[in-house]
């Protein structure tokens, strides 16, 4: 949510200061066309009032100073003149020795004029008939201090719109935070569905939300009656089994195969095997129970219920005992990790004689998990050679009836690591590490 946010923040900032500065420049251009409109006419009046300064004397057209505005008198006034008729030249004594590049068309010059003192002018050339001698006139005025005035003016705006920027921002974020909250509700749903404190998202949420709550919610309906129908359907095809596989099993008991003991024996041991499978199957299907998708695994919830299961299934004599750190979860999957414990501890108690044990412990970063029991373990020359692909402990040696295919799944799924070794108790010890930085469900 908190990207979600510096994004939207973001975007909104860069919008919102092109707007800005877009109004700001826009405003002040719109002003500054409207300023030069009424200095021009300032200038065309004052243009005028130079042509009625020129009066006839005695040697033709003169220019009456008396009549000129005392500010053409006075040095880099801001205020300047040149009056050219085709035999003489007027410029007034405000320009001092500059001497500007009047425009050369009739109105106002497009651009600003290089002026005295390094002042930027505002020039305006009217051209008159009199006496049926031509004069030109051109006036100009010092635009510094407004072009001063506007860059006070920008400065000031580019300060009010930071300070509007910084309002809407605050704004935006709380819009943004309240828009987000029902998105925010729904992730830590999702975190508590992950947990397994849920089964379900709740459907009060924003219209706009509705339909992909539904569809999550839908979709975790679909996954959980999947897996129901899963293990329903592998209890009902190992119970199906149990019978014909009783069948063949006295079948090869007649007298018609006793005249065949190797045949008989192949059989024997072939149909030993289903059996064996179907019994684990169903041994699984039984341990893992009902799973909530995607719930971690509760050691203080989930353990108590396994080992009562176990006891159920196994022999009374067995002390089965379990150890794990207070308020212990681990990141995985539930449905996985009952999957591999069952599978150990199952095995484990197949073979064990009296004793079977479970420590789950943290080691830094990684969880590790040992199964112990007091069984007739593995030769160690033995062990490297069970940890195979496709291998099983009760083919490897006498000793665990474990398929390894499924464990390794899990373990490397989780990108942990496993060994065989002897256990304190003198049977066979089952050592996992878990890197619980890099939790992952098992897929596939």
């Amino acid at each position: 949510m908190k990207s979600i946010q510096r994004s939207l923040s973001f975007g909104m900032v860069a919008i919102l200061v092109i707007v800005g500065l877009l109004l700001l420049q826009t405003s002040l251009w719109l002003f500054e066309a409207g300023l030069k409109r009424s200095l021009e006419t300032d200038l065309r009046e004052e243009a005028e009032g130079l042509l009625v300064a020129m009066v006839r004397g005695p040697d033709g057209i003169q220019l009456d100073t008396k009549r000129l505005n005392p500010r053409y008198h006075r040095a880099f006034s801001g205020h300047y003149f040149q009056i050219e008729l085709p035999d003489r030249l007027w410029r007034s004594r405000s320009l001092w020795d500059a001497t500007p590049a009047w425009p050369t068309e009739p109105g106002m010059a497009a651009d600003l004029l290089d002026g005295p003192q390094e002042q930027r002018l505002l020039a305006y050339r009217a051209e008159y008939q009199r006496d049926g001698q031509p004069i030109v006139i051109a006036v100009a005025q010092d635009y510094t201090p407004i072009l001063d005035s506007f860059a006070r003016v920008r400065l000031s705006g580019l300060g009010l719109v930071g300070v509007a920027l910084l309002v809407f921002l605050l704004l935006q974020r709380y819009a943004v935070s309240l828009a987000l909250r029902p998105l925010e509700r729904a992730r830590q749903q999702i975190a508590q569905l992950q947990q397994g404190q849920r089964q379900q998202l709740e459907g009060n949420v924003p219209l706009e939300l509705q339909p992909l709550v539904e569809q999550i919610n839908h979709l975790l309906q679909h996954t959980d009656d999947t897996l129901k129908r899963s293990r329903n359907a592998l209890g009902n095809l190992g119970h199906a089994l149990k019978t014909p596989l009783a069948v063949l099993g006295s079948l090869t008991q007649r007298d018609e195969f006793a005249a065949h003991p190797e045949l008989q024996s192949a059989l024997q041991e072939q149909l030993a095997q289903i059996q064996q499978r179907v019994s684990r199957e169903l041994g699984r299907a039984r341990l893992a129970g009902d799973v909530l998708p995607g719930a971690h695994f509760d050691c203080d919830v989930e353990l108590p219920a396994l080992f009562d299961t176990l006891a159920t299934i196994h022999r009374s004599d067995l002390d089965l005992r379990w150890q794990a750190p207070a308020s212990c979860r681990l990141p995985w999957d539930r449905e996985d990790m009952l999957e591999l414990l069952g599978n150990l501890l199952d095995n484990a108690c197949k073979w064990a004689g009296h004793k079977v044990t479970l420590n789950i412990t943290r080691s830094g970063s990684d969880w590790q998990i040992e199964v112990n029991d007091d069984g007739p373990g593995i030769p160690a020359p033995l062990r490297a050679k069970a940890l195979g692909r496709g291998m099983r402990l009760d083919e490897a040696a006498q000793g665990h009836g474990l398929g390894l295919d499924i464990v390794g799944d899990i373990i490397a799924a989780w990108r942990g690591s496993w060994e065989l070794g002897e256990s304190p108790l003198g049977g066979l010890r089952v050592t996992i590490r878990l890197p619980a930085a890099q939790p992952a469900g098992r897929s596939g």
